[in-house]
Parts: C-alpha cells; sequence; structure tokens
C-alpha cells in the first residue's frame, strides 16, 4: 500500500537527522549492498541511502530498483541521499527509528 501524503510528512521529519547506513557506489546493487539494505530496513524501519554516483538519471533509476527489489517504498530523494522505508516483521524498539 503507497505512503499517504501526510504519512510520508511524518516519515520525512523523522528522518531528518538521520544518517546513511548503505551506501551504493560503482558496483550498483550487488549482492552484498541488497543484504545490507535488507537487514537495515528490517533493524531500522526507516532509513538513509547514499548514492555515490554522478549522473542524476542513472541515480533515479538506482533508487527506484533499490525499492523495487526490497519492497520499501521511497520517502524522499534529494540529491545523493535517499530515504526509504519499509516496516519490519517484527519491530524492535530498541533498533527502530520509528519506534524510539
Amino acid at each position: 500500500m503507497p505512503l499517504t501524503a501526510d504519512r510520508k510528512k511524518a516519515l520525512r521529519s523523522l528522518g531528518h537527522n538521520l544518517k546513511p547506513v548503505v551506501t551504493v557506489a560503482g558496483n550498483g546493487l550487488s549482492e552484498g549492498v541488497m543484504e545490507e539494505l535488507n537487514r537495515a530496513l528490517e533493524d531500522h524501519e526507516l532509513i538513509k541511502v547514499k548514492l555515490m554516483i554522478a549522473d542524476r538519471e542513472v541515480r533515479h533509476q538506482i533508487v527506484g530498483e533499490l525499492c523495487e527489489k526490497s519492497s520499501s517504498e521511497l520517502v524522499q530523494e534529494i540529491g545523493k541521499i535517499a530515504l526509504i522505508y519499509r516496516a519490519a516483521q517484527k519491530p524492535d524498539i530498541k533498533k527502530s527509528n520509528l519506534l524510539r
């Protein structure tokens, strides 16, 4: 189910002070990057991803592919940083960025 505008606004405000936990560089969406992304989403639910790719169109395409492969929702994309959300199966109060 897509995020509503109000929910996206709330997630953007929560994500404002977060630091990127996953970095996508020249190798693109390798198996290791996808494993780390899925682990981070399961632990934190709301994460920032840094894309070290110069071309804007390629960056946008990779963010779309990243969200599709991880079954997550893009909350916001500014420059080389993407804010991504996916609800955890079993949220951990100590790790989740939403439950703190």
